[in-house]
C-alpha cells in the first residue's frame, strides 16, 4: 500500500466521497497522553475516531487496506481543547484596527495608536454602514506612556464619528466625544453598579475611559447590529484562527443572545468546523428557552451544545478593576492609597444568581481574578452545594489569578475546578511585578504547581481575543513562565510539558466531562489531533514557543493544513 507523506495535503482524499477509508498515522512520535499507553508508533483512524493504537506492524495487520500517512518525523497529540476563550469575540478582531503591541502589533504608543486608527479608516476597512471605528487591543501596561489614552486624544483622531479604542483586556476602554455623547454619559452621569467613569482631574468631566459595566453598557449603544450572514463571516473568522492554531474544541464564554440564537444556525449550515461549547451569561441565560432546549445536553448537535453559564465576579488584574484582598501595588492615578479594585456584584447576589445555576443543574464558569472575588465565589458556591447537595455540578473558577495557597484547599473541598492563565507571566508579568501586585504576590499568580500538589487538575487557557489562541504560546508561558524581559516569574509554580499538554487536552476534557470521547489518543475516542513541527516533551523548553501547527484534524478530518514553502 503506497505510503502518503504528510508534505501532501490530505484535504482532497477526506472529503472525497470515500469517507469510509481507514487512515494510518506513523512516522513519527505519537504522543498520546494515555498513561496506560503514553506513546505509539502508529494509530488508526475509523470513521472519525480511533480505532487502532500500537505498533506500526500492528496497525498494518488491523487495517492493511487503510491510507498510510507519513508523519515525517512531526509529533502527532490529541486536539486542543480551548478551556476558556469567546470564539465569536474572536471575529470581533476582523471589524477592528490591531492595537496590540509588539509581539503582536504596533500600538506601543498613544501617537502610534493614533495612526494606525487614522490608517485604518483612510484604508476603506471600516465594514459599510458601521459608522463607528473600532480598535482592539491597546495595552495601557505596554504603551510608551504607561496609561489610556485620553478622549482628547482620540478626538484627534476624528470628532465626526464614534472612536472606541477596546484595552487588551477586554474590560475597558477609550472613547471620543463622540462616542460619550451617543452613549449618553456626561459629567452628570453617575458610575453604574460594578463600573466607574473615569473624570478628568479636579472635575466630573468624563476623561474617556471607561472600566467594567461603564464600558460595556457604551459598548452596546454604540456596537453597529450584524445581519445574521455578517455574524456568522465573523464567527468563521474566529474559528479559522482556532484552527490555526490546533483546537479542535472552542469556547464561546459569556455568550450574548444574539449569538446564542446565531450558533445553531451556523451549525445547521454547515459552519462550525470544530465543536464550539457556548456558556452564556448568566442573566442571558435565565431568560433563554435555549437552556431548556436541546443543545444544553452533553452531546453535540451539528458541532454545538451549551454547556452552562458564565458569571464575572470582578475585572481585570492589569486593568486594575480586579477585587484584590489587599491594595493594588501601585494604585490608579487618582484612587485613594487602599484601593483594591471592586467586585461586579454585591454579595448577596452573587449568592442568589449562582444559587439559580444550581436549581436549573447548570454548570458556572465564574471569571475571577481578585482573591476577593475567589472569597466571593468560594462563599457562593458553599451555599449552593448545602441548598442542594444532591448535585455535583463542576463549576469552574476562571483566570484565578490571585487565588491563594489557602483557597486552594477551599476549592478543591468545595469540587471547583481551576481554569488558570499562566498567559499572564509572558504578556503581562513585568507589569504585575512593578505596578499591579508587587514583586511577593506576583511571583503566584496564576498558581499551577500548587493546584497540582494539592492533588488537583488544572485547564491553562488564552482568553482569546484577549491574546491570540496561540496554544503553543499557552504551553510555553505554563512551562517556563518567562516575562518580556526574560525574568522567570515564580519558578517554584512551573509545570512539566506533559503536565501542561495535559492542561490543553486531557484535563481540558475533564473540565467539560467530555473525557470518555476527547483529550487523549484512545480507542473509542473521536479522532480530534494536530499535528505538531517538534515534539513539545522533547524539545528545550525555552523554544515550546517556536513549534508550530502543521495539521489540525477534527473528527479524522483535516480542517486546516499549514501553507507549506515549495
Amino acid at each position: 500500500m503506497m505510503r502518503i507523506p504528510l508534505a501532501f495535503s490530505m484535504l482532497g482524499m477526506l472529503a472525497a466521497p470515500c469517507l469510509a477509508a481507514d487512515t494510518l498515522y506513523s512516522g513519527g512520535p505519537i504522543i498520546t497522553l494515555d498513561d496506560q499507553r503514553p506513546s505509539a508508533e502508529a494509530i488508526v483512524v475509523r470513521d472519525g475516531h480511533i480505532a487502532f493504537v500500537g505498533t506500526r506492524r500492528a496497525a498494518l495487520r488491523f487495517s492493511p487496506a487503510a491510507t498510510q500517512v507519513d508523519l515525517l518525523g512531526h509529533a502527532l497529540t490529541p486536539g486542543f481543547i480551548d478551556a476558556h476563550g469567546h470564539v465569536s469575540g474572536v471575529g470581533l478582531q476582523a471589524l477592528s484596527a490591531n492595537l496590540l503591541p509588539a509581539p503582536d502589533g504596533e500600538g506601543n504608543s498613544i501617537p502610534a495608536l493614533q495612526k494606525i486608527m487614522r490608517d485604518f479608516r483612510a484604508q476603506a476597512t471600516i465594514p459599510g454602514g458601521y459608522k463607528v471605528l473600532i480598535g482592539f487591543g491597546y495595552d495601557d501596561s505596554q504603551l510608551a506612556e504607561k496609561r489610556h489614552p485620553t478622549r482628547t486624544e482620540l478626538d484627534a483622531i476624528a470628532t465626526d464619528i464614534p472612536v472606541i479604542l477596546m484595552h487588551q483586556s477586554g474590560h475597558l476602554g477609550a472613547y471620543n466625544s463622540k462616542a460619550l455623547e451617543l452613549a449618553g454619559i456626561t459629567a452628570d452621569t453617575p458610575n453604574p453598579e460594578g463600573g466607574v467613569i473615569r473624570r478628568e482631574p479636579g472635575s466630573q468631566v468624563p476623561d474617556g475611559v471607561l472600566e467594567e459595566s461603564a464600558h460595556n453598557l457604551a459598548l452596546a449603544k454604540l456596537m453597529p447590529a450584524l445581519s445574521m450572514d455578517q455574524a456568522m463571516a465573523m464567527l468563521e473568522a474566529g474559528q479559522a484562527l482556532y484552527m490555526k492554531y490546533g483546537y479542535t474544541t472552542a469556547q464561546d464564554g459569556k455568550t450574548d443572545a444574539g449569538t446564542l440564537a446565531m450558533l445553531p444556525m451556523a451549525g445547521k449550515a454547515g459552519k462550525l468546523k470544530i465543536d464550539v461549547v457556548a456558556y452564556p451569561d448568566i442573566h442571558v441565560a435565565l431568560e433563554s428557552p435555549a437552556m431548556q432546549g436541546p443543545y444544553y445536553a452533553p452531546t453535540y448537535t451539528d458541532h454545538f451544545r451549551i454547556g452552562g453559564v458564565k458569571i464575572s465576579l470582578d475585572g481585570s488584574p492589569q486593568g486594575k478593576t480586579a477585587w484584590l484582598s489587599r491594595p493594588y501595588y501601585q494604585v490608579p492615578e487618582g484612587e485613594k492609597p487602599d484601593y483594591a479594585g471592586y467586585p461586579a456584584y454585591p454579595d448577596a447576589q452573587v449568592d442568589e444568581l449562582i444559587g439559580k445555576a444550581w436549581q436549573h443543574g447548570w454548570q458556572v464558569l465564574a471569571h475571577a481574578n481578585g482573591d476577593a472575588a475567589i472569597d466571593q465565589l468560594i462563599h457562593a458556591v458553599a451555599a449552593a452545594e448545602a441548598a442542594y447537595p444532591e448535585r455535583h455540578l463542576l463549576p469552574v473558577l476562571i483566570h484565578g489569578q490571585t487565588l491563594r495557597k489557602d483557597q486552594v484547599g477551599e476549592i478543591q473541598r468545595l469540587g471547583i475546578f481551576p481554569s488558570l492563565f499562566p498567559m499572564h507571566t509572558y504578556y503581562w508579568g513585568d507589569w504585575h511585578r512593578n505596578s499591579v501586585l508587587g514583586p511577593e504576590r506576583a511571583e503566584n499568580i496564576s498558581p499551577t504547581r500548587w493546584v497540582l500538589d494539592a492533588g488537583m487538575k488544572f485547564t491553562s487557557h488564552h482568553d482569546a481575543p484577549v491574546v491570540f489562541p496561540d496554544a503553543m504560546r499557552v504551553l510555553d508561558a505554563t512551562v517556563n513562565r518567562t516575562t518580556r524581559s526574560g525574568y522567570v516569574l515564580g519558578p517554584g509554580q512551573r509545570v512539566t510539558p506533559e503536565q501542561a499538554l495535559k492542561s490543553l487536552t486531557l484535563w481540558a476534557a475533564e473540565q467539560y466531562g467530555e473525557q470518555a470521547s476527547k483529550g487523549s489518543i484512545e480507542v473509542g475516542k473521536r479522532a480530534d489531533l494536530v499535528v505538531l513541527s517538534g515534539n513539545p516533551l522533547t524539545i528545550a523548553h525555552r523554544d515550546l514557543h517556536t513549534i508550530t501547527v502543521l495539521q489540525t484534524i477534527k473528527d479524522g478530518q483535516v480542517v486546516y493544513e499549514a501553507v507549506r514553502s515549495r
